[in-house]
């Protein structure tokens, strides 16, 4: 019978957003710089005026049901947020229309889960199980979640400026209910 080891056989390891998080370069300051470790800020020059790098079509195409995806809005809405606290040059575009396309996808889930309901039938048996749109929706909303998180420890890392206004994640939200009242 194989005994229990401390290898892993390389499945170990740290995993990626694993551990502490770094403290923001504002809190640094502020306190004195505890550590006294040289304040490292990502020398990427935001440019006055930059425009705003044009979201792919797929993120405001037409659904199945005539409606238009809402993921180019929250890509827009989160672009401008970013530029106005001076960190848009930092978060790749990538990232943000990953961001915007899963916000936007449980925001149709949850509409799908409003007009459906919460139960379905199931294909073979007919009896009623929970709808699909629910943990579907549950599957984004943790990869939107995973991504603003990324992107808020991009801004808390290199923003000196206060980024406490409104965040467009409180948008996300309000854009939810809005669509749930028709």
């Amino acid at each position: 019978m194989p005994t229990k080891s401390n290898n892993t056989g390389g499945r170990g390891g740290a995993r990626p957003g694993a551990g502490r998080k770094k403290k923001a370069i504002k809190e640094k300051a502020e306190n004195g710089n505890p550590g006294g470790r040289r304040l490292e800020v990502l020398d990427i020059p935001e440019m006055e005026g930059a425009k705003m790098p044009k979201p792919h079509d797929f993120l405001s195409s037409e659904q199945r049901d005539g409606s238009t995806l809402q993921a180019a809005d929250i890509y827009k809405e989160t672009w401008e947020w970013l530029k106005k606290i001076g960190c848009a040059a930092k978060v790749s575009t990538q990232l943000l229309e990953r961001y915007a396309m899963a916000s936007a996808r449980w925001i149709q889930c949850e509409e799908m889960t409003s007009k459906m309901g919460f139960l379905s039938r199931h294909p073979t048996t007919q009896k009623p199980i929970p709808s699909p749109f629910i943990n579907i929706g549950i599957n984004y909303m943790n990869q939107a979640v995973r991504m603003w998180n990324e992107i808020f420890q991009i801004v808390k890392e290199n923003c000196s400026t206060d980024y406490s206004d409104e965040a467009p994640q409180s948008d996300v939200m309000e854009r939810l209910l809005r669509a749930r009242k028709g």
